[in-house]
């Protein structure tokens, strides 16, 4: 096998790897710390206050290494992300 298509199957690879991943949605853990971001890009992709948003969706999402899918709703994907509350106890995560 050449190393031309030797490096393209490993790409294919890590590329359905990281779609497989991506399409997985929920469950605790399911977000490694370092894709809390794109997670979050996406969750908060509706909003008219993003920034504010993605501040208190990354944080949730660190502690909790899980963004329910979608822009709204879904929590019950990830308790600990939707049982997490402010000083007021009110729902934190987005």
């Amino acid at each position: 096998m050449g190393r031309v298509q030797l490096n393209f199957l490993v790409f294919v690879v890590v590329a359905s790897m990281t779609v497989i991943e991506l399409s997985i949605a929920g469950g605790e853990g399911s977000v490694p710390i370092e894709q809390c971001p794109s997670a979050c890009s996406i969750r908060c992709s509706a909003t008219h206050h993003r920034s504010h948003c993605m501040d208190v969706c990354v944080d949730c999402c660190g502690k909790c290494l899980c963004v329910p899918s979608g822009t709204i709703g879904n929590k019950d994907e990830c308790p600990c992300y939707r049982d997490l509350k402010t000083k007021d106890g009110q729902p934190k995560c987005p």
